[in-house]
């Protein structure tokens, strides 16, 4: 089956697709994107502190303004300084989360592109990493725009839902009201499928 897609993306009011060259330049400061799997996203030949620092240095920061940055940022994400010279390798799957993290997190960005953050992760890292998101989203007070099939997840980190089947949008509105009273067939079946959903942490 084929789709054709079309529209626009508007990010603070302005087209994405619109943007002039220097526009394109300063968005990656102000939208980040945390991938699904961390040890795939990570450049293994880099230290935690090279990876998270490189969105600063793209950016001109001055050499001592992206070490303080970097350090602080770690910390906020629950790595001490001990991690900062450690290569991928050296780093278990949470903690390489932790890195992606902190990657994104460290422009103090305005949006922040969740794909499938925790679906790589065993379940008890993924509740850890679950309430690093929402604690980083209140210190930031940047949004989410997070991408899941877990249910769970996404009635842990999301305020709005909206629901997509083969391409096509089959429901959305606010997440207590989506869970509670379902409007449509394809989403009464994938709550129904969900023995308990989590509250939120």
């Amino acid at each position: 089956m084929c789709f054709k897609a079309s529209g626009r993306v508007v990010f603070d009011g302005k087209d994405v697709f619109a943007l002039d060259a220097r526009g394109l330049k300063a968005l990656p400061r102000r939208v980040q994107i945390v991938f699904q799997n961390p040890t795939s996203s990570l450049n293994p030949r880099k230290t935690a502190a090279e990876i998270v620092g490189r969105p600063l240095m793209l950016h001109g920061l001055a050499r001592h303004e992206v070490r303080d940055r970097v350090r602080a940022t770690l910390q906020a994400v629950g790595l001490t300084d001990a991690y900062l010279e450690r290569y991928p390798v050296r780093l278990s799957g949470g903690e390489k989360q932790r890195v992606a993290l902190a990657r994104a997190f460290v422009t103090e960005p305005l949006l922040v592109v969740l794909d499938e953050p925790t679906t790589a992760l065993d379940v008890s890292v993924q509740a850890v990493i679950l309430e690093l998101l929402l604690k980083q989203k209140e210190r930031l007070g940047c949004a989410y725009l997070l991408i899941s099939h877990d249910l769970g997840v996404v009635r842990q980190v999301a305020d709005e839902v909206l629901e997509m089947r083969s391409g096509q949008v089959c429901e959305s509105g606010e997440i207590e009201q989506v869970f509670a009273r379902p409007s449509h067939a394809y989403t009464a079946e994938l709550i129904a499928s969900v023995p308990r959903l989590p509250t939120r942490i």
